[in-house]
């Protein structure tokens, strides 16, 4: 039997003319010889059914300096590497469906002189999506907005965090609640985003975005470059000791907290005198207001293109000829340098250069604006019943850290709380990683490493274990091999 057949036997049912009924998922494609499955992940080979992709193993280099070089000899006995350095993924492995069959390969290895088990599959996954996190201060659109692709919504505005605007996209009810075309357009977004492709979304009320894992985000046709140093009273101040006989009044404008320095603690403390400019909206303690204005693309993520529209008054009765002002925004990206004239009205003038110089340093410390995707999804039960047969047991041992769960050997972070519900940066983890079944779901490599006492323990599928090194050459031409993530801890560490 073929290495190739070997691991194909699983799956799949004969039928008449050739003809295979595939049952990795829940479609059961019937693939004439020759042909592919609706997913193109398995396709009939002179009526065997095959997965298309190999498997992919990761392979710690001897010297770190030095990638692994992808072996694809088809007589390889697997004597080049040291099996306990490499780590068999779930990329290209095959799935558990219809639930009850053991995982497709369960590995097992010593490392540093304990019996180790790694059981590799992929899941298929309705109940997932991605979170996006944008470093931008720009207004995107109002929390909760629609996030749509080719006018299918796929997501939502959530919260923003310091300094990034936050997307949800995916989940079940985008999957499988809405029309098909819904379910399609998401199950597409979605494997483009995790596999790192640029993706254009239009936000309902708002704007539109290009998101890259990895790059920076184009906001309306316009890629942004830097994060905010921070909001406008963290601004004031990280640089009001900077700024201190420089300038007399330094206005951050900022969507969320505007700063104003002389009010501030910070301008307190170094007793500077008060400067009389009251700016629009709320006050909240001294120096800090918000609304001063709506959001938008302009300064600090408003809608001001001209910073003087904030000044709501000065006061004559503090204010004087002579005092210089500065407004910048939360990037260094704006600024603007007045003097008030007699009539203590703002004029601008040249920035001395070292108020020009501080500017600049708020420029130096914002990070570059990127654009980030984590993938998240629930391990359900056919992936827990592919490692043992009383899965609990797996989800209670997975819950006190005693099983490590990898996706496609990334960390992965574990939410608290019942079930598995795992969270994976998607740049951590192999290049096309992810797939996807036409149900729509997607698919995505997880492994579950454990000492081999344990596995036993929790009712594992024991006489499915096989010595890493017996998989490796078993798989023959089915086998791809990349180098170890090196920013990436090895599953096996203790």
């Amino acid at each position: 039997m073929t290495s190739r057949a070997a691991r194909s036997a699983q799956f799949g049912a004969a039928e008449a003319d050739g003809i295979i009924r595939c049952d990795a998922c829940p479609v059961l494609c019937r693939i004439r010889p020759g042909r592919a499955g609706a997913c193109a992940r398995y396709a009939n080979a002179d009526g065997v059914l095959v997965r298309t992709d190999p498997v992919l193993a990761l392979a710690q280099a001897v010297d770190s300096n030095a990638p692994v070089v992808p072996f694809a000899e088809r007589d390889w006995d697997g004597a080049l590497m040291d099996p306990s350095r490499v780590f068999l993924t779930g990329v290209g492995s095959g799935t558990t469906y219809p639930d009850y069959k053991p995982a497709p390969f369960i590995v097992g290895s010593v490392q540093d002189g304990v019996d180790t088990v790694t059981v590799v599959t992929e899941g298929m996954f309705s109940y997932c999506g991605v979170k996006v996190k944008i470093d931008t201060d720009r207004h995107l659109g109002p929390e909760t907005a629609a996030v749509r692709v080719n006018g299918e919504q796929v997501g939502h505005v959530t919260t923003a965090e310091y300094g990034s605007q936050m997307l949800s996209i995916g989940g079940v009810r985008h999957l499988t609640g809405g029309s098909k075309k819904e379910g399609v357009v998401t199950c597409d977004t979605l494997l483009k985003l995790c596999d790192a492709q640029a993706v254009e979304f239009t936000i309902d009320g708002g704007h539109a975005v290009v998101v890259q894992a990895g790059a920076a985000p184009i906001v309306d046709g316009t890629p942004e470059t830097r994060m905010r140093v921070g909001c406008g009273s963290a601004a004031v101040g990280i640089f009001a000791q900077q700024w201190a006989g420089h300038v007399d009044e330094v206005i951050v404008v900022d969507d969320h907290i505007t700063g104003v320095l002389s009010e501030h603690q910070a301008g307190r403390v170094l007793e500077m005198r008060p400067a009389g400019i009251r700016v629009r909206g709320r006050r909240s303690t001294p120096g800090r207001y918000f609304q001063v204005a709506q959001p938008g693309l302009g300064w600090g993520g408003t809608d001001i293109t001209d910073p003087l529209a904030i000044i709501e008054r000065i006061d004559p009765k503090l204010a004087w000829p002579g005092l210089r002002l500065l407004f910048t925004s939360t990037t260094g990206d704006h600024a603007l340098y007045c003097v008030l004239d007699e009539s203590l009205r703002p004029i601008a003038a040249a920035m001395p250069p070292a108020v020009r110089a501080v500017v600049d340093r708020i420029g130096e410390n914002c990070e570059p604006s990127l654009c980030s995707v984590v993938f998240m999804a629930g391990a359900g039960g056919s992936l827990r019943a592919g490692v043992t047969q009383n899965p609990v047991l797996l989800t209670q041992s997975v819950a006190r850290g005693e099983t490590r769960v990898t996706m496609g050997g990334a960390p992965v972070y574990l939410w608290p709380g019942g079930g598995i519900t795992v969270m994976a940066d998607v740049l951590r983890m192999p290049r096309l990683a992810f797939g996807h079944v036409p149900t729509p779901a997607i698919v995505a490599p997880i492994e579950f490493t454990l000492p081999r006492a344990l596995y036993e323990t929790l009712g594992g599928h024991m006489d499915q274990v096989v010595p890493v090194a017996d998989v490796l050459r078993s798989l023959g031409e089915d086998l791809r091999i990349a180098t170890w993530h090196d920013g990436n801890p090895w599953p096996f560490a203790r």
